[in-house]
């Protein structure tokens, strides 16, 4: 049962309603982790490195592979898949997922995606809406269960929303970026990478090297990036703001 409230019929709001339910013992358990990609975020990346208590550099290293997307230069992290015929999720066990207090942002949205629009107009460089839809899997049972949700009440149970929180930072490096921006190169993709992705390799960049002494940024934060891993993370998202000329989120010492 689906309320799409009088917006296209692919797109669903908060309101949305719609029956699922996944639990051990349903015919397809486990099916949806399975032959899939799985893109993390930069706070996907934060909960996973701090569980396996290794350093961001090191999970990175163990279970990701980096896509650069030809258009923009812009990085993007996903998930290694097995080696194995029907490509694995690495965390999946035979009892379930092994890390699900951890899972990533993709797998507690599932079976709703979220999607970005920019829409842009002659008054305004543009306008970032969001928007969720149904993932419909042919293996997927989930669906003819009774369990009725809205798609507010799927995220609140799931999750999702502080994995949303923590993200858009990140998010808006995508978004308020202006169609004028020239494809990064290979120095600025780099920064974006370690930026947002290796935290550990960024915390030693700002703390280990001429970082504190080239930008002027105030005693107050310093404390805070150095003790609050998404405190550097958000500093992370504005150092790459400022390096792409987005907006001037950080300021030089004179």
């Amino acid at each position: 049962m689906l309320n799409i409230n009088a917006i296209a019929p692919d797109q669903l709001t908060d309101e949305s309603r719609f029956n699922f339910r996944c639990y051990p013992g349903i015919s397809c358990y486990k099916s949806c982790c399975k032959n899939i990609d799985i893109m993390l975020t930069p706070y996907d990346i934060i909960r996973l490195k701090n569980r396996f208590k290794m350093s961001s550099t090191e999970f990175l290293l163990n279970y990701t592979n980096v896509f650069i997307d030809p258009k923009s230069g812009y990085p993007f992290v996903f998930l290694n898949k097995n080696d194995d015929e029907e490509k694995t999720c690495p965390f999946l066990y035979e009892a379930g997922c092994s890390v699900y207090e951890d899972r990533p942002a993709t797998c507690r949205y599932y079976p709703i995606g979220v999607a970005s629009l920019k829409k842009f107009d002659i008054l305004a460089d543009g306008i970032t809406e969001e928007f969720f839809f149904f993932v419909r899997e042919p293996h997927c049972k989930g669906f003819n269960e009774e369990k009725e949700w809205t798609v507010a009440e799927w995220r609140a149970d799931q999750g999702v929303d502080l994995y949303d929180d923590m993200n858009r930072g990140w998010k808006e490096l995508f978004f308020k970026r202006s169609l004028k921006v020239e494809k990064l190169d290979e120095r600025k993709a780099k920064a974006f990478y370690m930026a947002c992705y290796d935290i550990d390799a960024f915390k030693s960049f700002v703390f280990e090297s001429r970082f504190l002494e080239v930008f002027d940024v105030p005693a107050e934060r310093v404390e805070k990036i150095s003790k609050v891993e998404t405190e550097l993370m958000n500093f992370g998202f504005d150092y790459v703001k400022f390096i792409l000329m987005m907006k001037e989120t950080l300021k030089l010492k004179k």
